[in-house]
């Protein structure tokens, strides 16, 4: 269990909150970079970290994410014209660009010092990856661009999409670090016993402190001689890497379908307090074999968002809780261990439905749960450490840039940090 004061700590996220002034500390992802298709496109609302901002991209592919409000008279920005290096208020034509200066003011005197003085709240973006990101700490202890493998990937090899969460970030991803869910919630095959997590329910938790967060293993035992070993990193402040050996293929008829050798993973990003966008990425891990369309849409359907569950022009998944996520109480008695469409609609399912913020201090934590317990005490911590003027872990992209999850069957007693020793290391 965790104490209410400590709960409190981590899940408030908006400005001048232990979280938040952590979470401020690390380039964040904004939006997808397809989000702003083209230079002068139509600004985007964004609500990141409990604040209200406005993203565009400017005459020369710059993008700004810059106060939702005008300061003249507070009139929504969303609504303005993106227009020659700046993005200009409707309501008297206030012009801002991407630093956030005012370069405009039409319906003042032309020579009005005004001008000068008036600037909007501005955070740096950068792209990365197909994603937007943007740093909105002090400037002086902005940190080094991110640069993880998945974003140095070419782009037929890298997918990114996103969606909409109705709750907390600590509880998505303290679920994305829960390994021995996975045989239960995302048990989709009932009675296979070729799914591997299907046959040892009990995994082995193993975690390693590293200075970007940790790594957690889970051993499952699946036959004589034989052990099903996966290899996950959590990269601070929200990042889960996972590999994908039992997502190369697809079940069908126990036949191995399609096998495409990647990693995948997710960046939980707190909107506000009871909100989060998850940012789902995988990455190709052989050169020669791309991320197909085909393969990619068949992926994202497989998690539940796919191009025909979310609710057009949004990112919110049409199985969503004003609905029970369209539960089929008859699959779930045949087919599936919950009865709900999607691994990921089956995470939010059981994540939302603990309610926007969970009460912590009611839980019973078992030994399945080693990761989620250091990672309430790292997040506490690095907490702490922004509190004493300290540097919080996972800073430094050096840290992280060219590590890569991995997971396979190791038959013998081949230890997985030698079996492994290769596929451990990016090659992007």
């Amino acid at each position: 269990m965790l104490k209410p004061e400590d709960n409190e700590r981590l899940v408030r996220v908006g400005p001048g909150t232990p979280a938040g002034d952590l979470m401020r500390r690390y380039w964040q992802p904004v939006l997808l970079s397809e989000e702003l298709p083209e230079n002068d496109c139509p600004p985007v609302r964004v609500r990141l970290l409990c604040e209200d901002l406005i993203a565009f991209r400017d005459s020369k592919g710059r993008v700004g994410l810059v106060d939702a409000y005008c300061p003249h008279r507070r009139a929504a920005l969303f609504f303005g014209r993106n227009e020659e290096c700046g993005l200009r208020c409707a309501y008297h034509g206030w012009k801002f660009n991407v630093d956030g200066d005012c370069v405009d003011m039409p319906n003042e005197p032309t020579d009005t010092p005004m001008k000068a003085r008036v600037k909007i709240l501005s955070y740096p973006t950068v792209e990365r990856g197909g994603v937007v990101w943007a740093y909105m700490g002090p400037r002086e202890q902005m940190p080094a661009p991110p640069d993880f493998e998945w974003t140095r990937a070419p782009a037929t090899h890298r997918f990114v999409s996103k969606t909409l969460e109705e709750c907390n970030y600590m509880q998505a991803l303290e679920g994305g670090l829960d390994t021995s869910h996975a045989s239960f919630a995302h048990n989709n095959y009932l009675g296979n016993k070729r799914v591997l997590r299907n046959i040892d329910t009990a995994p082995r938790i193993e975690v390693e402190p590293t200075d970007y967060g940790y790594r957690y293993i889970s051993t499952r035992i699946t036959g004589e001689s034989q052990r099903y070993v996966r290899v996950y990193h959590y990269v601070m402040p929200t990042q889960q890497m996972r590999g994908a050996f039992e997502s190369w293929f697809t079940h069908k008829d126990d036949k191995d379908v399609h096998r495409v050798p990647k990693s995948d993973g997710h960046i939980w990003v707190p909107i506000d307090d009871e909100h989060t966008f998850v940012y789902n990425w995988t990455c190709g891990r052989d050169q020669s074999v791309p991320l197909t369309p085909a393969f990619i849409e068949e992926w994202e359907t497989h998690a539940g968002r796919g191009k025909d569950d979310l609710i057009p022009g949004t990112y919110l998944c049409k199985r969503n809780r004003s609905n029970d996520y369209l539960i089929d109480r008859k699959v779930q008695k045949t087919q599936t261990f919950t009865g709900i469409k999607g691994v990921n609609t089956q995470d939010f399912a059981l994540q939302e439905g603990m309610g926007p913020i969970v009460d912590r201090s009611k839980e019973h934590l078992g030994s399945s749960d080693k990761a989620i317990v250091v990672l309430r005490r790292l997040l506490l911590e690095a907490t702490r450490a922004v509190e004493r003027g300290e540097k919080p872990p996972g800073l430094d992209p050096q840290s992280h840039r060219n590590i890569r999850p991995y997971d396979a069957v190791i038959t013998g007693d081949t230890p997985w940090q030698q079996a492994f020793a290769k596929e451990l290391v990016a090659k992007w």
